[in-house]
């Protein structure tokens, strides 16, 4: 008879286990910011651990630039850097003489925020969105791949799919970033957005995203098929989002019918 789920062991190291403990409490509130974290000797006998156990963990956290401490001082709690992210707001086209929405959300947040354009190609996507974009088996689409920083540090990786009937002889075509951003350009060729649809999972990260990223560590990442639709549900986009799940959350808003 398999064994219950609630009994199954925690295969995980037990520093990883620690450093997950904290990260929780952490993320949770229940250590603010600038508290200090128990002692090591509280540690180790919270955790039943050795000291170098938990010195690992504490690591561990100092990596994702959760805490920080020095020799001989506590190690105190950093400031939050999980960032909340409102995915309704982005998918408007920017107004005349406004920049693209999360640079402008970022900017009003006292953040520095840029876009890298990596590159601009013809490419086979995924099966998913090509399934999306109701792309023939193997039919190529332009790909779009950027990275998104803030205060100079990579906060997401960004492949956005367009169909190649739609985006030949268009600025999208070029290795440019576009004022406005794609959903300015898409409306002002007749293609306005109407509906997106959003299917997040959280997945271990890939070599790409873990490189471009710059992750600590194999923290799970959220990633993000965004589909955007004009009228007459006709797909025009599908974005993969990828973003360090340690840094940010999602924010959804709805008025229940």
């Amino acid at each position: 008879m398999p064994k219950a789920e609630a009994d199954a062991p925690d295969r995980r190291s037990l520093h990883e286990r620690i450093a997950a403990d904290l990260r929780e409490d952490i993320m949770s509130g229940d250590l603010a910011p600038g508290a200090s974290l128990p002692s090591t000797t509280q540690l180790k006998a919270r955790f039943a651990a050795s000291n170098a156990t938990v010195q690992k963990a504490l690591q561990l956290l100092k990596d994702e630039r959760l805490v920080i401490g020095r020799p001989g001082a506590a190690v105190t709690v950093r400031e939050h850097r999980q960032r909340t992210v409102r995915p309704a707001s982005y998918a408007a086209p920017a107004r005349d003489g406004e920049p693209y929405s999360w640079l402008a959300e970022a900017a009003q947040q006292g953040r520095r925020a840029r876009s890298e354009l990596l590159e601009v190609a013809e490419a086979t996507p995924p099966a998913d969105v090509a399934a999306a974009l109701q792309l023939s088996e193997g039919g190529p689409a332009l790909l779009r791949r950027q990275v998104l920083w803030v205060d100079d540090e990579p906060v997401e990786l960004v492949k956005s799919y367009y169909p190649l009937a739609l985006a030949r002889g268009t600025a999208m075509m070029e290795r440019r970033r576009i004022k406005g951003g794609t959903p300015t350009l898409l409306a002002e060729l007749g293609y306005p957005p109407r509906l997106s649809v959003d299917r997040v999972s959280a997945r271990v990260p890939t070599q790409e995203q873990y490189a471009a990223l710059r992750l600590p560590s194999s923290l799970p990442v959220l990633r993000t098929l965004r589909v955007v639709y004009t009228e007459g549900e006709q797909p025009i986009e599908a974005t993969v989002m990828v973003k360090a799940g340690h840094l940010y959350e999602l924010r959804y808003e709805f008025t229940p019918e």
